[in-house]
């Protein structure tokens, strides 16, 4: 490829394509034409033992950082620091060190500092004239982590994290404390510039201390490591490891006027994950009050799992994973695993309760869409997809999370019955709405270039555009049938809706998208249901619910209410939906006929407008279709006469509203049992109209 390049450079004519053959390239035998010609070529050097090149040491790292650091970006730059505290992070799990420090200089250094047993200095057995502390900043693949000896658990893999650090490092410092002697050895870009030299006695002291500057021919002059990042990354390790402190500490004039990062800090959390996520959930609104936490104490086999979670009302999910304190931000088999134990615990759960009917199109995404995981795994036989460890390979650590999780979800929701029925209603709630938006895409796919097509029996208005016009919707064809001639042609329109709607509170997915005068409805609203709504596609400015003054109207426009609630909140929001108020009675008295609303109403008009007169005629609607449209108008549709009430929620007390409509409308029958039980000393038994 270099000859080429050079070829192109040159100036030489760059080869050409004529009559469907390339000239200007020379052929190699196997491909000489059969007449013998000759064509022009391109002189290449001869190709021997003197074209292979040998990197020595870790100049491969420095010719291609990208295949050990992922690059030399600023995630790259960070992850040096990374591999340097996850070697004292080893330690601590180890049980030989229980404090680290971190601290970043302003000439550029990063400090890590750990109390554990301090890396080998006697020699190597396979470099004699090399100590061990040489031959691990140096040559790749060295390293304690390849058995289980020296580390029951780790985050290093392959023996090439620091020596990865000490090649991009334009320079680095080791001292170990070990059998009571402080030991130093110096480095530059990969290369020792000093021979291991003991500095003194180290009485009060043992450990390994890195301290290094990432080398700017790799990273650029400006580099400089992220001091909000670095302590991220350090308090993280702190929540993963209980058993650990970490000290920063970091010069003043690294940050910026008004940082949240401390200059000094001391980070120990003994409940670990558990303090993590209540940090990351400080003043957001939960589904459940009670986080899902916990860890298996005992450590078993393959090793051990630690997990904090909780399900948000308003933010999107997400996943924090780490496999031996290093993040997984790819995921893996311990995700996996996660994952699949909350799925079949909550649907477990279910069909313990004799809702497992709910749960049939629930899967992992919607059980995940809301929830904040945190989770980590402790495992013996670690598997990473790249040096950069990004991804989690280990099978047998997606078996151990699945077994241990779903144990202790179990044992979770068994616990809070009424927490985790909140949690069950939620998660259906959320498959809803995903199986919604698939199938608003695919209608949306379909009908793209088709024409709007509205209902056969609406009766729409004339006037173009919005501002002005009404929809009435109506109960049943008769009344449909009189409110059409009573309706002002220009600004109203009406669709009939035939008997009872479906209660969207209580009925599945698959029941309420199939459902027809739901799907009537929808259509002529033009604005589309859940997530897609678009108020600016609505084709009325005000949504009217006009049904019978009696107990089957007030069942009909509670039901409608509460399809608008559901489905269409933003329009209620919005203030586009309303109640009609038709009469229940017509009072005449000779020439003089007034109508009442209900029958205190009644009893008020015969008072103040009949003055108690026994002869007033008394009329009552059976329904809207037997008013006459004249009478329908004068009273409910006529703008300049009519009375309506506007749908709105207090915005304080949504969740109430929520809870209350879930509890008279929803699916379980006990609930509106208990609210008639309640309330039973209200009802008048002689007055009830069935």
């Amino acid at each position: 490829m270099n000859d080429l390049i050079d070829l192109f450079n040159s100036g030489t004519p760059a080869p050409t394509l004529r009559n469907g053959t390339v000239s200007g390239v020379r052929r190699s035998p196997l491909d000489s034409p059969s007449n013998g010609s000759k064509g022009p070529h391109i002189p290449l050097p001869d190709y021997n033992a003197s074209s292979i090149s040998v990197l020595e040491g870790l100049e491969g790292v420095r010719h291609h950082p990208g295949m050990y650091i992922g690059g030399k970006d600023e995630k790259a730059l960070h992850h040096l620091f990374s591999e340097v505290i996850d070697n004292s992070m080893d330690e601590a799990i180890a049980g030989h060190a229980s404090v680290i420090t971190v601290s970043m200089a302003e000439d550029g250094f990063v400090t890590v500092t750990d109390n554990g047993r301090g890396i080998p200095v006697d020699p190597h057995p396979k470099y004699p004239d090399k100590s061990a502390l040489e031959v691990i900043m140096t040559v790749l693949h060295a390293g304690a982590k390849f058995d289980n000896d020296a580390y029951q658990t780790s985050g290093g893999l392959h023996g090439v994290g620091v020596s990865v650090v000490n090649a991009l490092s334009e320079v680095l410092e080791v001292e170990v404390a070990r059998n009571q002697t402080l030991y130093r050895q110096t480095f530059s870009r990969g290369l020792p510039t000093s021979r291991l030299e003991i500095v003194g006695k180290a009485m009060n002291r043992r450990g390994t201390m890195v301290r290094f500057k990432p080398d700017p021919e790799i990273f650029g002059a400006d580099v400089r490591m992220n001091p909000a990042r670095v302590f991220s990354v350090a308090r993280s390790k702190a929540y993963l490891f209980g058993g650990v402190e970490i000290r920063w500490s970091c010069a003043p004039a690294l940050l910026g006027e008004g940082s949240s990062t401390p200059e000094t800090a001391t980070l120990r959390f003994p409940n670990g994950l558990r303090d993590y996520l209540a940090q990351e959930m400080e003043g957001k609104d939960l589904v459940v009050d009670q986080m899902f936490t916990g860890r298996n104490n005992k450590e078993s086999v393959h090793g051990t799992v630690e997990w904090a979670l909780c399900w948000m009302v308003e933010d999107d999910g997400f996943t924090h994973s780490y496999a031996n304190t290093v993040p997984t931000p790819e995921g893996g088999t311990h995700e996996s695993g996660l994952r699949s134990a909350m799925l079949r615990g909550l649907k477990d759960h279910a069909e313990r309760i004799g809702q497992s009917r709910r749960m049939t199109n629930v899967i992992a995404e919607d059980v995940m869409a809301t929830c904040a995981a945190m989770l980590s795994v402790f495992v013996r036989d670690r598997e990473f997809h790249s040096q950069t460890k990004d991804r989690l390979a280990t099978p047998e650590a997606g078996r151990i999370v699945e077994s241990v999780v779903r144990d202790a979800f179990d044992h979770w929701l068994a616990a809070s019955p009424q927490q985790a029925l909140k949690l069950l209603d939620w998660v259906v709630d959320r498959s809803e709405e995903r199986l919604r938006r698939r199938q608003e895409k695919e209608v949306a796919r379909k009908s793209a270039t088709r024409k709007l097509r509205l209902p056969g029996k609406l009766a729409d208005c004339s006037k173009a555009g919005t501002l002005g016009s009404e929809l009435f919707i109506v109960e049943g064809d008769s009344a449909g049938g009189s409110a059409k001639q009573a309706r002002d042609r220009a600004t109203q329109a009406v669709l009939p809706l035939r008997g009872k709607i479906l209660n969207v509170a209580s009925a599945g997915r698959e029941k309420t998208s199939n459902n027809q005068a739901l799907s009537d409805l929808t259509q002529a609203l033009g604005c589309n249901t859940g997530a897609a709504f678009n108020e600016d596609d609505l084709r009325y400015e005000k949504i009217i619910i006009m049904t019978d003054a009696d107990v089957d109207g007030a069942h009909i426009a509670t039901l409608l209410m509460t399809f608008f609630y559901r489905q269409m909140p933003e329009l209620i929001d919005g203030g586009h939906l309303y109640l009609a108020v038709p009469p229940l009675y017509r009072l005449t008295l000779g020439a003089k006929s007034v109508y009442a609303r209900d029958d205190a109403d009644k009893e008020r008009l015969i008072k103040s407008v009949f003055k108690g007169n026994a002869k007033v005629e008394i009329g009552r609607f059976k329904g809207l279709g037997e008013m006459m449209p004249s009478q329908l108008k004068e009273t409910t549709m006529d703008k300049a006469k009519r009375t309506l009430l506007r749908v709105a929620v207090d915005r304080e007390a949504r969740s109430e509203t929520g809870e209350t409509i879930e509890r008279l409308m929803g699916s379980k029958p006990e609930a509106r049992f208990t609210f008639i039980q309640e309330r039973a000393a209200f009802a008048d038994d002689a007055q009830l109209d069935l």
